[in-house]
């Protein structure tokens, strides 16, 4: 990969970018594995929601995106989308099983 510096054109650039959000998606895959399995050990709905548990994610994603340079907000708002669209899918497998 490339350095943003190293790159000669924007072609490059979208190239690069192209990679990274590639990346991104497969680890958003992985992470989907490990929510479906964790519905193995949840208890209840309620455990599944997990309200105190998804409010200090969503800190904890604040803080890294801070500590990233990226402004926390939008972290907050992406990965609310995003875990509130696996918890649902999780009470799926949950009450399946």
């Amino acid at each position: 990969m490339k350095k943003p510096d190293e790159c000669a054109n924007i072609q490059e650039v979208r190239e690069e970018i192209d990679i990274i959000d590639r990346e991104v998606i497969e680890a958003l895959s992985k992470r989907f594995q490990y929510v479906i399995a964790a519905a193995r050990f949840k208890t209840s709905e309620a455990s599944v929601r997990s309200f105190d548990r998804f409010q200090a994610m969503l800190q904890q994603r604040r803080e890294w995106a801070q500590e990233s340079g990226l402004n926390p907000d939008v972290v907050e708002n992406l990965y609310r989308d995003l875990v509130n669209y696996y918890i649902e899918e999780e009470l799926k497998h949950y009450k399946s099983e």
